[in-house]
């Protein structure tokens, strides 16, 4: 038995799903993927091991790595699964910005401070005439 959707909450979420087993083979057959050494604290476990993975997608040149886990396995597994999200996110059409234009009240709320300032220059400039 399914659970309805919680109130206030779309029916269906906007975030790419993760990739099918089918899908990830097919994408993995499109990128290169790269282990090597990765640099930094970890010492003699982190410097002796090819357990970094870094992937390309050939076909539209986006590269993510992967260097958290001490498995290639799992980075490589991490590494494909930001692809297929960076490609998502590629294909992902947004919704043109509709401008909104300023209510009437709004107008003339900004006009009516504007004439106010001018007003108060206006008596400025004739008070410092009156002091020469």
């Amino acid at each position: 038995m399914a659970l309805p959707p919680r109130a206030g909450s779309p029916a269906r979420s906007t975030a790419p799903t993760r990739p099918r087993p089918a899908a990830r083979e097919r994408q993995a057959r499109e990128c290169d993927i790269t282990a090597y050494r990765s640099s930094g604290p970890g010492g003699q476990k982190k410097n002796k091991t090819e357990s970094s993975v870094r992937v390309k997608h050939r076909p539209s040149g986006i590269t993510r790595v992967a260097t958290e886990s001490r498995s290639q396995w799992r980075n490589r597994r991490a590494a494909l699964e930001r692809v297929w999200m960076a490609l998502a996110e590629r294909r992902r059409v947004r919704t043109p910005r509709v401008p909104t234009a300023p209510r009437p009240a709004a107008i003339e709320r900004r006009l009516a401070q504007k004439r106010r300032e001018s007003q108060r220059k206006r008596l400025r400039a004739i008070r410092d005439l009156d002091a020469d």
